[in-house]
């Protein structure tokens, strides 16, 4: 099952649910019907020449899912495993993500297969550059806002938006601030405060909030592992940290550490800036100590800890592993990491799993408050910033939980009936069927 297909299996199970709300069952289900596919997907093929002259393909995609409830949203990711069904499917969870928030944007997502590794910094910005001439006509402030994920950044933003108003300048149609149409910009080009560690810090509200709910006391008791050390997974891990939460193991592409008694995950950074792989750390005093030792990816997901933090890629936990996972709670900080029957088996066990729509809606909701700063040409604190985002998170977790225990049903499908009703709600208020 590749991933589209595991979003509009998702969504079948939530409609099953739903149904029975909706007295015209009828324009229901061809709302369903119309959900399971993106609006649009843009497909194209990116030549670039080469520093050393040659020219050089690449495939790049860009799905818009559904825009009833406002603009297109979600990142661009340049990955050598990017597919037309990866997007198709990260799209159709952005519109879910931003719904749970209450957040005014519908879903999108985009993609380049390309290792960005394998590129000088010219032929990035040339690639860069042409993923902008072939979306431009499509995006825009109230069209379509496009967002960093896996190995964009900043610089890419500013790059993009560059592209962007010279060739709408030429056009002569730049009629909004070209800074509105990309977000998770550099600060001086129009960025937010705490865009950077706001997927990680809105996951950590989500897991106080947790905490809430299920009476956890004494914090240090309770053991964590996160899987993906980049931006999202080491802002988790910080934040998680100084709130009291032991942070037991990490792990990158190239591996992982585990330290039965925690890890310093600022000092884990350090290392990994310093050497390029975060197994350095062992030979600290600390973990010396501790006897900490290396673990592989797998071993991570596999850990005897409270709380997993899956916060790579998708489809890590699948049927293969789901009985494996003894973490009595997932709360996923990627997209889409836990597979549709490894979801069956870990609820069977009693594994608690908070749902991406929610866990890591911390980066899109920030995004939205830099959309608005754009467009008011006003820009706040980052206290400001996180004072906005609290509540919003709080809030999303509060539905989420509500309707988890009104229905007794997982907290994935309790999330995506928040989310998707408002969706089909909004999309029979405008009378959108087939």
């Amino acid at each position: 099952m590749n991933a589209h297909q595991q979003a509009v299996k998702q969504l079948e199970q939530v409609a099953d649910i739903l149904r029975p709300d909706f007295t015209d069952q009828k324009l229901f289900d061809s709302i369903i019907t119309q959900l399971k596919t993106p609006d649009r997907v843009i497909e194209g093929e990116l030549e670039i020449t080469m520093d050393d002259g040659s020219t050089q393909t690449f495939k790049a995609y860009r799905s818009q899912h559904n825009n009833a409830r406002g603009a297109y949203k979600g990142g661009i990711r340049y990955h050598h495993n990017v597919s037309k069904e990866e997007v198709m499917a990260l799209s159709t969870w952005m519109t879910w993500k931003c719904a749970t928030t209450g957040i005014p944007f519908g879903g999108g997502k985009g993609g380049i297969i390309v290792d960005p590794r394998m590129l000088s910094v010219t032929e990035l910005e040339r690639l860069t550059r042409a993923y902008a001439r072939l979306i431009v006509d499509k995006i825009g402030p109230w069209l379509d806002s496009p967002a960093p994920d896996v190995n964009t950044t900043g610089q890419i933003m500013a790059w993009l938006t560059d592209e962007y108003q010279k060739i709408k300048t030429a056009q002569g149609k730049l009629e909004e601030n070209p800074l509105a149409v990309f977000t998770g910009k550099p600060l001086n080009l129009g960025g937010s405060q705490g865009r950077e560690e706001a997927t990680g810090l809105g996951g950590v509200m989500v897991l106080e909030k947790l905490a809430e709910k299920e009476g956890w006391k004494d914090k240090k008791k309770i053991t964590i592992a996160v899987q993906g050390f980049g931006n999202v997974g080491y802002w988790f891990a910080h934040h998680a940290d100084r709130l009291g939460y032991t942070v037991v193991a990490v792990s990158d592409s190239k591996g992982g550490i585990y330290l039965p008694e925690g890890l310093n995950p600022e000092k884990v950074l350090e290392v990994k800036k310093q050497t390029g792989e975060i197994a350095g750390y062992l030979h600290t005093s600390e973990a010396i100590q501790q006897k900490g030792r290396d673990i592989s990816n797998s071993e991570l997901l596999e850990l005897d800890v409270d709380i997993l933090i899956p916060s790579a890629l998708e489809n890590v936990i699948t049927a293969q592993n789901a009985e494996r996972v003894e973490a009595k709670y997932i709360i996923e900080m990627a997209n889409g990491p836990v597979g549709t029957e490894a979801d069956k088996l870990l609820e069977a066990q009693g594994t608690v799993v908070i749902p991406d729509i929610l866990a890591n809606a911390g980066g899109v909701t920030v995004s939205y408050f830099e959309w608005v700063q754009n467009l008011q040409g006003y820009y706040w604190t980052k206290e400001e910033v996180i004072s906005r985002l609290k509540p919003m998170m709080e809030s999303a977790f509060e539905a989420m939980w509500y309707i988890k225990e009104e229905r007794q049903i997982s907290a994935r499908m309790a999330g995506y009936v928040v989310a998707v009703k408002k969706v089909v709600e909004v999309m029979m208020l405008r009378g959108k069927q087939s």
